[in-house]
């Protein structure tokens, strides 16, 4: 079996992994050869991806594809795979088992630090998570229409090795910006690569939130992170007089706590449910540094 990784970065890097060892062949998409020569270095199968058109290559490499995963965000032409697609995944992909569209918990909005499902309905408040309802919903389509099951995972605040509070730290540029009452969810990378293989070895449909098992507040990670290396955390700043980019501001607009039963009850479970079981295994292993 071979799965296909459009977009294949930081969370696509961790899914490879995770189907690699299930004994899949794994491929990538990147937008440059440097990208190409970093996934190669992985031991992923990369192919050259602008958006625009398949190569022949990768055309070529469709062909035998039984898992494809979308982890391109949307950009001001929406889902550029999905232009691609639109009507022809059986004749491009004769072999596909199933689908997965990386999402984000961003579709629910701002629910003032109340709990979401997937049965909760998406009020997202930002341009790029409005975006990203329409692409579930046209993915859906596409797999009914060519007979193969969707999953659309929702991802909270993605961090794992070489993306978390210890290289905040040890860079000098973690912040602990305090708005009162704010609260987020956060996944490290290895479980959206689980996540990801659970759901395609079931051959699952539908929206599955995947995230951890503790929203807090971003400035009790940065504290835990502080204790562990030894070191002063930095001071509070509050929020309102916060220097912040609008993208950054725009985050702390959005207060909710996601669920991640639905997946939990199928018989998923994660390997870091929360930050202190994660922060304290990369600490311990040093493998924070990537």
């Amino acid at each position: 079996m071979t799965v296909m990784i459009f977009g294949c970065g930081y969370s696509g890097k961790a899914i490879a992994r995770a189907f690699a060892e299930k004994g899949f062949s794994v491929a990538g998409t990147v937008r440059t050869l440097e990208g190409a020569e970093a996934l190669a270095s992985h031991h992923i199968k990369p192919y050259i991806f602008d958006g625009t058109a398949f190569s022949p290559e990768l055309l070529a490499a469709l062909r035998d594809v039984t898992h494809l995963i979308q982890s391109i965000p949307p950009g001001k032409e929406h889902d550029p795979l999905l232009k691609l697609v639109s009507g022809r995944l059986t004749a491009l992909c004769p072999k596909l088992k199933w689908i997965g569209y990386l999402s984000t918990v961003g579709v629910y909005g701002d629910h003032g630090g109340g709990w979401v499902t997937e049965e909760t309905p998406g009020s997202p408040i930002l341009g790029r998570s409005i975006e990203r309802v329409g692409t579930e919903e046209a993915w859906a389509e596409q797999g009914r229409i060519a007979g193969v099951p969707v999953a659309a995972l929702r991802l909270s605040g993605i961090y794992g090795p070489g993306r978390n509070a210890f290289v905040n730290l040890d860079r000098g540029t973690a912040r602990r910006i305090i708005k009162k009452d704010q609260v987020f969810n956060r996944i490290r990378v290895e479980d959206i690569g689980s996540a990801t293989l659970f759901l395609a070895e079931r051959n699952l449909a539908g929206i599955y939130n995947v995230t951890d098992d503790e929203p807090c507040a971003p400035q009790d990670v940065i504290t835990e992170a502080a204790r562990l290396m030894g070191v002063e955390p930095p001071a509070e700043v509050d929020f309102d007089s916060a220097d912040m980019t609008p993208m950054a501001r725009s985050f702390y607009g959005a207060n909710k706590r996601v669920s991640n039963e639905k997946i939990r009850s199928l018989g998923f479970q994660f390997a870091f449910p929360n930050y202190h079981i994660s922060l304290a295994q990369m600490w311990s292993e040093t493998t924070w540094r990537g």
